[in-house]
């Protein structure tokens, strides 16, 4: 047990840093949070609570599981490319992270007990993911190469986590489902569209690297990185129901992949490596900003 609580610890350190992992987790939650307060209908203020906090420590909770998941996953890869990750690096077994799966699901499950209906939404995320993740194992199915399939088939597991905390939303604020939290679904999807193009591209990949640009090639990857988050703050500015001056929060963001982008045009071989994570840090606290500006 001490052997295995050991092999986790190297694991957390390693893959899922726990300070800015829990940053990140609650921007996240807050964040979305804030934006489905920002497009939904009522004219009541939105201030975070206790259910946001609980929120919080779930995401933080399951996004760590998602991790030991796509570190299963991918672990034939990273030993070629990331070959310092701990599951790559023999730091910690792939049964230690099963064992580690297993009592994430039982904790979520205890966290959210009060609120039957959200921890269904959890279960039914946690699950098809663990399904995923066994379809791939057994049948190699779709081919983790193929990044456009991959991301299809992944695409449920984040549109879950956001409709666990649409759940919350409505719970608190009293409203019923609508239209607008399928807006906000779809922006921050799209936003979060632009780390998982961006961070892949390369002006040379190397043989076997899994990137967009070998499906889209340097210009068209470049062009569909800084779509994504553009359509996002479009959608989010025409639908924000919060005072016509704080609508510019939802551009802010938008200074990231256009800093990252002028500097790739300028010779780097790579996209900037922390300008994607940023970008998104940016928009979940522009979401924040304009749910307390209702």
């Amino acid at each position: 047990m001490k052997g295995r609580a050991a092999r986790l610890a190297r694991f957390l350190r390693g893959s899922y840093p726990p300070l800015p992992s829990l940053v990140f987790a609650a921007l996240w939650a807050y964040g979305v949070t804030g934006l489905f307060a920002a497009l939904g209908p009522g004219s009541s203020a939105w201030r975070p609570g206790p259910g946001t906090a609980v929120a919080a420590a779930t995401l933080f909770v399951d996004l760590l599981l998602m991790r030991a998941l796509d570190d299963i996953r991918d672990l034939d890869y990273d030993r070629r490319f990331e070959p310092a990750r701990p599951l790559a690096a023999g730091e910690v077994r792939t049964d230690d992270l099963a064992v580690l799966y297993g009592a994430g699901v039982l904790i979520l499950v205890v966290l959210n007990a009060a609120w039957p209906w959200r921890a269904g939404i959890l279960l039914v995320q946690l699950g098809y993911a663990a399904g995923a993740i066994a379809v791939y194992l057994r049948w190699r199915r779709p081919s983790a190469d193929n990044l456009f399939a991959s991301l299809l088939v992944g695409l449920p597991v984040p549109v879950l986590l956001h409709l666990y905390l649409y759940a919350g939303h409505l719970d608190v604020s009293g409203q019923r489902a609508g239209a607008s939290g399928a807006v906000a679904v779809a922006v921050v999807v799209l936003a979060a569209g632009h780390p998982e193009l961006a961070r892949k591209i390369t002006r040379a990949p190397r043989a076997g690297e899994r990137t967009y640009v070998t499906t889209l090639g340097v210009t068209g990857a470049v062009s569909l990185a800084l779509a994504v988050p553009a359509l996002s703050a479009v959608l989010l500015a025409a639908f924000s129901r919060a005072p016509a001056g704080w609508t510019l929060a939802a551009l802010v963001p938008l200074f990231a992949p256009a800093l990252a982008a002028r500097a790739f045009r300028r010779g780097r071989t790579r996209w900037p490596p922390a300008a994607p994570a940023l970008y998104m840090l940016l928009a979940f606290a522009s979401y924040v900003a304009l749910g307390l500006a209702r």
